[in-house]
């Protein structure tokens, strides 16, 4: 009898990919590692632009002498800079995510259908971050010493606020959801489900092919709220059973392990740092940007604190990401000890090598990959397969 080999089968499913389909891959991927670079340059752009034009302090002068509470001025120099920026940055949001996942053919959807949820997106975002940058200059005015602290607090309520509402009020503005249909899917999962000891009558089915062609599902909310879903897309590229249970178990991992409060107190010291950095940096970027501005206190001064926050997020990609990719690994882990589905989740993780190359080097995936790469994900489902399975298929 043949011995199970871990390393032939995960090359044997990597095998599975043209070598064009894993090239394109790759072009994608590395391509997607610019845009980190380019984005920030384009935000820095934009903050410039409005800096230079004094839009935001003479509107806020303006809105004072009719208005001069300095909530409302916050308020309204706060809409004002989002809107700027928002028209703005646009056109290279849509270059980044919409003509190029065209281009790799990974949406169908037409360029008003985008434009039009990035509307409605923006509509939403507006409400709730103005209220935010509202609050946030208060606690400025109100502990000019503290404020930062006071702040990430603020973040953190804020980061809650809306995992929870999330699901409720905000995803079905984008896509339909439904629950998962009676059959042999939704029986596999509520199986699954009540044997790893989580909720199984929130399993639901989501129109992501609207958006996007990639083979997904998440786990969303908290709490209450929380729920697992899948797009459509899963079952246009002919996932079975065993994928299904694979690619859901690694999302019931999500809920499991509690990774969203991990990522809630994990962004919570990063907001901490984040603002204290502002802080002490905010006097040194507007001069950099040439802002004439009254301080870190000054609504005006938005577009300096956008062009620190940006900056730190870019610096800070390989902690996000490596705190992600274990988290990732985590429940890839739950799935496997609980779905027993090594070929089911290999054979789902090798439908997301299009949008994610399957071996970067070990230095790339460290810096940018939030997953760990699918070569290593199909070899870590292949040696627990020989090892607790004893190559069984």
């Amino acid at each position: 009898m043949t011995s199970f080999d871990p390393a032939a089968a995960t090359a044997a499913y990597m095998a599975t990919l043209s070598a064009a389909a894993h090239a394109k891959a790759t072009a994608y991927t590395q391509g997607g590692h610019w845009l980190l670079l380019w984005g920030w340059l384009v935000t820095v752009a934009a903050a410039f632009i409005i800096v230079r034009s004094r839009l935001l302090a003479r509107a806020g002068e303006a809105i004072e002498r009719k208005r001069p509470h300095r909530v409302w001025a916050s308020a309204a120099t706060g809409a004002l800079f989002l809107v700027f920026d928002f028209v703005l940055e646009l056109p290279w949001e849509a270059y980044a995510h919409w003509w190029r996942e065209k281009q790799y053919g990974l949406t169908s959807q037409a360029l008003s259908g985008w434009l039009a949820e990035q509307a409605t997106g923006f509509a939403v975002s507006l409400l709730f971050v103005v209220l935010f940058l509202t609050l946030l200059y208060a606690l400025i005015r109100c502990a000019p010493r503290t404020w930062w602290a006071w702040a990430s607090g603020l973040a953190v309520c804020a980061i809650v606020f809306m995992f929870a509402i999330g699901p409720v009020f905000i995803e079905p503005l984008f896509n339909t959801y439904t629950p998962a249909p009676n059959g042999p899917v939704r029986d596999a999962v509520v199986a699954l489900a009540k044997q790893a000891g989580v909720p199984y009558d929130k399993i639901y089915i989501y129109n992501g092919s609207k958006q996007s062609n990639r083979y997904t599902a998440n786990v969303s909310g908290i709490g209450g709220t929380a729920r697992v879903a899948m797009s459509d897309t899963m079952f246009a590229k002919g996932a079975d059973i065993a994928e299904v249970r694979g690619v859901v178990g690694h999302e019931m991992g999500h809920y499991k392990r509690g990774h969203l409060i991990w990522t809630v107190l994990v962004f919570s010291l990063l907001a901490a740092a984040a603002f204290w950095l502002t802080d002490r940096l905010f006097p040194y970027a507007a001069n950099l940007l040439g802002a004439d501005v009254g301080g870190v206190a000054d609504p005006a001064g938005l577009p300096v604190i956008a062009v620190i926050f940006a900056t730190l997020s870019l610096l800070s990609t390989p902690l996000l990401n490596t705190i992600t990719r274990l988290e990732e690994a985590d429940a890839d882990s739950f799935s496997l000890q609980h779905a027993n589905e090594p070929d089911g989740l290999a054979k789902a993780l090798v439908k997301t090598i299009e949008y994610r190359a399957s071996s970067p080097s070990d230095m790339e995936e460290l810096i940018f990959y939030d997953h760990p790469s699918v070569e290593h994900r199909v070899r870590k489902a292949m040696d627990w397969k020989a090892a607790h399975m004893g190559g069984a298929g």
